[in-house]
């Protein structure tokens, strides 16, 4: 896939990292927060994958434990039970988004309980905020954060070379990072807790892909790439003697130490004109074996080599499957069966046509097979089989021509792995899923194996736009690099992507309100037109024309009753059309990248956005008029909509921290705004089906309230407001869209970048009420025996969730409760979902609201909080419901 969106002026505004002793990950510094908050259960609405995946990584210890890491969407953990992964970086908040960027993974050898995350998205300007290396004892569940003083980059040029983070298979409190930028070789001796640079590294890297790049972007150095330790020189509890250690320096790619870190040089005989992607050691035959690239990848390599390298004797040996003359891709996966370990494996990982190849050997490297060959061209004759109907849009919607095939076995193929227990399981990314088999032997014996994506539980996609019509399906989404898609269930991964024309990325779409079978899409192709009609709810496509000069898709709005369309397309101004774009007019009045939008009721009605100044056309978008508005942010980093149902009705999102920022209301089609004194800061805007008894649709937004940055929900235009989220899911940066869903009281869908459509449902059924206030209960005063259950469910250094669970253990039905316990520790309860609370010293008392109150004989009730804690955080031992003392379980 191509490089993910780039956040650029609308992450600027993004704070920079906590300084000092490693911060709570999940926990940005803010005051107590006096909102009110509500249990929300969360999931990706299913694509599964759609991302880059540079990184696979299975422990030596423990059989079925394994790692991905992808560039912008966090980490994730493979569950064995349910062939599903699991999200580990969630709780990665707005001030530290760059921190979904994953540059290195490692699974403790020795402790599997432990594990390790390099993160940082950006080396560049792009990525305010340095990088840091996260450290769990169990699993991914909880993290602690140390923040190391240069940047990392899991989205930058060669990113799926690795891994620059290892742990010493014999003394695993010794860890070695990988830098890039010219900060060189970084070592931990306390697991982790603190870094120190190697300082006698005799090189930090000197590769880089494009010295031009004014951005830094392509400019920067891409370091240190990887770290290998040869586990045979050391015993249990003393550190490893001799380390590889790979660098992008095509004259001097390969360093060893022999003392445990101690000194360092360069390999003798190694070959030049190549970058080392990966180093791979076999101990039991005594192999390095390494992957060569003339380029860093992920996308670029035009030759390559694979060499071994004889740890006893020095030897190298070209071992390559094919000659130099005849590659046209650099090597970069790479593996060796554990089980067997003169089997090897290798991926040519930028061939992108017509297929990436997958190279085998079982007699390390002297022989070779591929895992597909001509007959006679362009047939080909494969040893594989695909079955993608787990992820049927894997095929593209594609119908190519030999020797293409679709589905294709992948392309940025940099992640290559043989399970370490299991000779017949391998997964391998690329730049759309995890693909796997578990038949792999099958390739000994002659017959195929069979490729199946791997991904569930694995959604990396980046969000720009969403809509939920009406009627129709429930969620249309603009995405990066797969275009975006049509979700008629949302636990279902869709047969398709959006085709007919397939973006590589959907930058702005739209739905007319009182015509929901008619969409509009617009984004961006190499060649080929940048907008697309539907007029089956987006079930099917056809394109429309261009404009001249446009480059881009910018973003688009339908009419309210899809008779005409606005565009503002990157490349040239915006301009408007009747029908189904067969020819566009240029729009006077309003500036080239404006913002544009709809009057949800009226079709002759639409609205722009400009650096600081609203726009307003009454006849189709012909012409546009600036509002008188003022004090309206001055940058574009803005989102708005209009309501629908309501003409003239349009709430504006946005700004930046140096300037306006916020949320605005007008009722005047734009004429004046009001600014809204309850929010702080906003970036988008949403609505969704009102709450029972209320007269207006419910807002929606990601913003900061009260101090907080979250997701927040207000069922009464803004006068008060709910955080919906918790510190466990913050997903990064969601900034790009939100919507609510006008047919499901409290449902939301929230952009991400890297982390998919996250959709959530309330736990309040009763599809009403704020959750703040009083909540409406009586004084209770229930009488009878009650239960108690404390579940710490997630700590971090200085914070934790807790779920508490009160059940009716008596025989008389609880019209109203209050539970009173005391923090044994001083913890101070930050916020609190599911009831309304007070808290006096270490002293806290919970209490119902509307919804529920009653509690019948044998049921129970439970609320959850945040919190933070000093020094211990042990559970209470004893509660009161009023004067009644409770078991504890």
């Amino acid at each position: 896939m191509r490089r993910k969106r780039i956040l650029t002026a609308v992450l600027a505004l993004a704070a920079g990292l906590l300084a000092g002793s490693p911060p709570a990950l999940a926990a940005d510094a803010a005051p107590k927060a006096t909102l009110a908050a509500e249990s929300y259960t969360w999931k990706n609405a299913r694509i599964d994958g759609g991302g880059f995946v540079p990184g696979i990584v299975f422990n030596r210890k423990e059989k079925n434990l394994a790692y991905a890491r992808t560039d912008i969407g966090g980490a994730y953990r493979w569950e064995e039970p349910s062939r599903t992964w699991t999200p580990l970086l969630d709780s990665v908040g707005w001030t530290d988004w760059g921190h979904t960027g994953v540059v290195s993974l490692a699974s403790d050898p020795v402790d599997p309980n432990k594990v390790y995350a390099a993160v940082g998205t950006y080396t560049n300007s792009w990525d305010p905020g340095n990088g840091a290396v996260l450290r769990s004892g169990d699993r991914g569940a909880a993290w602690q954060k140390t923040d190391l003083p240069f940047k990392l980059g899991g989205n930058m040029p060669g990113r799926g070379m690795g891994e620059r983070l290892a742990v010493d298979p014999n003394r695993n409190s010794v860890l070695y990072l990988g830098a890039p930028s010219g900060k060189g070789l970084w070592r931990s001796t306390d697991s982790g807790v603190t870094w120190s640079q190697v300082s006698n590294f005799p090189n930090v890297g000197n590769y880089v892909q494009d010295p031009s790049d004014t951005s830094g972007y392509a400019s920067d150095n891409q370091g240190i790439v990887w770290v290998t330790f040869d586990e045979s020189t050391g015993t249990s509890g003393t550190a490893t003697k001799t380390i590889y250690v790979g660098v992008a320096d095509k004259d001097n790619a390969v360093y060893r130490s022999t003392d445990a870190g101690a000194t360092w040089s360069r390999v003798a005989g190694q070959p030049t004109g190549y970058l080392a992607h990966k180093g791979v050691l076999d101990t039991v035959n005594g192999y390095l074996y390494i992957a060569y690239s003339d380029k860093g990848g992920p996308y670029d390599g035009g030759k390559g080599r694979l060499f071994r390298y004889a740890t006893a004797t020095g030897t190298w040996t070209d071992i390559s499957p094919v000659a130099e003359a005849d590659t046209y891709y650099g090597f970069s996966g790479l593996t060796v069966d554990r089980q067997k370990p003169g089997t090897v494996m290798a991926t040519a990982y930028s061939s992108w046509w017509p297929d990436t190849q997958i190279f085998r050997s079982t007699d390390s490297g002297g022989t070779w097979t591929r895992a597909w060959d001509y007959t006679s061209y362009p047939n080909r004759s494969n040893r594989f089989t695909m079955d993608v109907s787990s992820s049927p849009w894997l095929t593209w919607g594609a119908n190519p021509s030999p020797p293409e095939q679709t589905p294709k076995l992948g392309w940025m193929t940099e992640a290559l792995e043989i399970d370490p227990f299991n000779s017949a399981r391998m997964m391998y990314g690329t730049g759309a899923t995890i693909y796997g088999t578990e038949n792999l032997t099958n390739w000994d014996s002659g017959s195929q194996f069979t490729v199946k994506p791997m991904v569930q539980g694995l959604e990396e996609t980046a969000v720009n736009d969403l809509a939920s019509p009406p009627t129709g399906a429930p969620l249309l989404s603009a995405l990066g690099d797969v275009g975006g898609f049509r979700h008629t269930d949302l636990t279902k991964v869709p047969s398709m992507m959006f085709t007919s024309p397939n973006f590589t990325t959907t930058t702005s779409l739209d739905y007319a309100e009182a015509n929901p079978n008619t969409v509009v899409r617009v984004g961006n192709l190499d060649s080929g037109p940048h907008v697309a009609f539907s007029t089956d709810n987006g079930a099917n496509w056809f394109a429309g024309s261009d404009p001249s000069g446009v480059s881009g898709g910018g973003t688009v709005a339908a009419a309210a009753d899809g008779s005409r369309f606005v565009w503002s397309p990157a490349g040239t101004g915006v301009q408007y059309t009747t029908g189904f774009g067969s020819s566009w007019a240029a729009s006077s009045g309003i500036p080239s990248g404006a913002i544009v939008e709809s009057d949800r009721v009226d079709p002759k009605t639409f609205y722009g956005f400009k650096s600081g100044k609203f726009y307003v056309s009454s006849d189709g978008g012909a012409t546009f008029a600036a509002s008188a508005a003022t004090g309206l942010p001055s940058g574009d980093s803005v989102r708005f909509k209009a309501l629908p149902g309501t003409k003239g009705d349009v709430w504006l999102a946005g700004g930046a921290s140096d300037g306006a920022y916020g949320l605005w209301h007008s009722t005047d089609s734009g004429a004046t705004f009001t600014k809204l004194s309850t929010v702080e800061q906003a970036d988008t805007i949403g609505f969704g089906k009102a709450a029972t008894g209320a007269s207006y649709q419910t807002l929606y937004t990601s913003a900061k309230i009260a101090g907080v940055r979250g997701v927040f929900r207000s069922t009464d235009k803004g006068a008060t407001w709910t955080r919906i989220n918790d510190d466990a899911h913050q997903w990064g940066w969601t900034g790009a869209a939100i919507t609510g869903d006008p047919r499901v009281y409290g449902r939301v869908y929230v952009s991400t970048n890297g982390r998919g459509v996250i959709y959530g449902d309330t736990s309040d059924t009763s599809g009403g009420g704020s959750g703040g206030g009083d909540g409406g209960g009586t004084d209770p005063t229930p009488t009878g025996a009650c239960a108690v259950t404390y579940t710490i469910t997630n700590q971090w250094s200085g914070g934790f969730q807790a779920d508490v669970t009160l059940a009716n253990t008596g025989t008389s039905a609880w019209s109203g409760w209050s539970l009173n316990w005391s923090f044994p520790n001083g913890q101070t309860v930050s916020q609190l979902w599911n009831a309304d609370y007070t808290q006096s010293g270490a002293a806290l008392t919970a209490k119902n609201v509307a919804w529920n109150a009653n509690v019948a004989s044998g049921s129970s009730v439970s609320f959850g909080f945040t919190g933070t804690w000093t020094g211990s955080n042990t559970k209470p031992t004893a509660f009161k419901l009023g004067e009644q003392s409770c078991t504890v379980a």
